[in-house]
């Protein structure tokens, strides 16, 4: 699993010493902050890759690490199985134009860097995950509760 450091000026995701093999890759990634366009979550990281492995390892459907070359630009991908991923978006100038990396910290880093530093935020993406979460409110006494749904029975056996 990759690490991520954030701190104001940029992003650096820390390789293992096995992900720097399978990617081809001898440092950690460094991204400058300001060049992060967009961040998305999703459940399915292989929807986002494009192009081919050069260099990198790629199983399908196991494994993708490295860089991916295609008409759109380089990508960087550290895929693992259907887990849940995040999807970053550079502008131009960066090494890479998307990053692609499947990791379980993917909402506290969205929340990380669409934070406004002020007095009394946090300011560490631990804090942030380990914050409160959001819950929706009850529902009044006249809105009807969303139906459950019924689970078939097992027929007795004849």
């Amino acid at each position: 699993m990759v690490t991520l450091l954030l701190d104001s000026t940029q992003l650096e995701i820390v390789l293992s010493g096995a992900e720097k093999a399978l990617s081809f890759r001898r440092g950690n990634v460094r991204i400058d902050r300001s060049t992060i366009a967009k961040v998305q979550l999703t459940d399915d990281a292989w929807t986002w890759l494009r192009g081919v492995p050069s260099p990198g390892t790629h199983v399908r459907g196991v494994i993708a690490m490295g860089t991916w070359r295609s008409a759109g630009g380089d990508d960087f991908a550290i895929i693992r199985r259907h887990r849940p991923s995040v999807v970053i978006d550079l502008n131009g100038g960066a090494e890479y134009q998307r990053i692609i990396l499947t990791t379980r910290h993917g909402l506290a880093l969205v929340q990380a860097l669409n934070l406004d530093v002020g007095d009394g935020a946090p300011t560490d993406v631990v804090d942030i995950a380990t914050g409160t979460i959001p819950v929706l409110p009850e529902p009044e006494s006249g809105v009807a509760a969303p139906a459950k749904k019924r689970r078939p029975r097992a027929a007795p056996a004849l």
